[in-house]
């Protein structure tokens, strides 16, 4: 790419000239000389070597080339001042772009809440929501995609070195039944009566489902001895599923709000066993935190934080 053969400067010289008609009133209007301004003119025009005044007459008057490059001066110099105002925008969160990682469940219950809360604090900053598994939310926010990331599976070991892993909340799940079912009247069941039950469950190779068999084995209950009647890939399907009538559930509580309140599913607890996982919030430290990622964690984050939890071990979150 050739040098650009004009300056910012000499473009506003060249529309001061315009302006006021003369090369000492345009000076005037700059607080420079008057030889200042003919000097860089004249070095304008044999950059372009092209005559940019006719100065025959009395007044400034601009040559076809002198229009063009002020028809475009203007238009650049416009963009400047626009580049100018969208950056102090941007710093005054008037402007800009939130880009949020989150895995499947948290992305589908509980960031629509934090982007709301946020949305109403700064709602000329443009969210985006990229709900992915959480290994591959992790690389996106190491890879700088990703402003931050909010999940609940285990983070690839490899990553930890490159990302800030705090601590965010604890995601409890819960069995949940039909209105009507034999269990709903005594609210509560054994591990052993588990085994007679028929699961709806997501698949067996989904994150979620691995953390609610590794907190089951861990509690007495053995995953692979439970029936597990149907297998479905969403969380609201296989709600449906369990209002329909077709079999027993693990979902997360925070996915449960309508339902439980509209009274069309019964939450049942297990004797002795707490299904429950931690969620942390990713960041990459060596990566620039914008504005808007900045006011996003101090000001909504902590709306939905477990103080409590700020010192488990992040490794053993799956014995929670």
């Amino acid at each position: 790419m050739a040098d650009i053969p004009f300056t910012l400067d000499q473009l506003r010289i060249l529309k001061a000239i315009a302006a006021e008609g003369s090369f000492k009133r345009a000076a005037d209007s700059l607080f420079v000389s008057q030889p200042a301004v003919s000097l860089q003119v004249q070095h304008l025009e044999r950059q372009l070597n092209v005559p940019l005044f006719d100065r025959g007459g009395r007044r400034a008057q601009l040559t076809e080339a002198g229009r063009l490059l002020i028809d475009y001066g203007d238009r650049i110099l416009g963009l400047c001042q626009e580049t100018c105002r969208a950056i102090e925008d941007l710093q005054n969160l008037h402007g800009g772009t939130l880009v949020i990682g989150a895995s499947q469940t948290t992305g589908t219950y509980l960031m629509p809440r934090l982007i709301g809360q946020f949305r109403q604090r700064y709602p000329e900053v443009q969210v985006h929501l990229h709900v992915h598994s959480t290994r591959r939310t992790a690389w996106s926010v190491v890879n700088g995609q990703v402003d931050l990331g909010i999940v609940g599976g285990e983070i690839p070991p490899e990553l930890h070195h490159a990302l800030e892993i705090l601590p965010y909340a604890l995601d409890e799940f819960t069995l949940v039944v039909p209105q009507g079912h034999n269990l709903v009247s005594r609210g509560v069941v054994s591990r052993e009566e588990l085994y007679n039950c028929h699961f709806i469950a997501l698949d067996a190779q989904s994150t979620t489902r691995k953390v609610i068999d590794q907190v089951l084995a861990k509690n007495g209950v053995v995953p692979r001895q439970l029936q597990i009647a149907m297998e479905l890939n969403s969380i609201e399907a296989i709600k449906n599923a369990v209002q329909a009538g077709l079999g027993v559930a693990f979902l997360p509580l925070n996915a449960l709000e309508k339902e439980l309140e509209l009274g069309v599913l019964a939450r049942i607890a297990i004797e002795g066993v707490v299904i429950r996982r931690l969620l942390v919030q990713i960041m990459n430290p060596h990566r620039y935190r914008s504005k808007a990622t900045e006011a996003f964690c101090e000001h909504i984050l902590p709306l939905f934080r477990d103080e409590s939890i700020a010192t488990i071990d992040l490794l053993g979150q799956s014995e929670l």
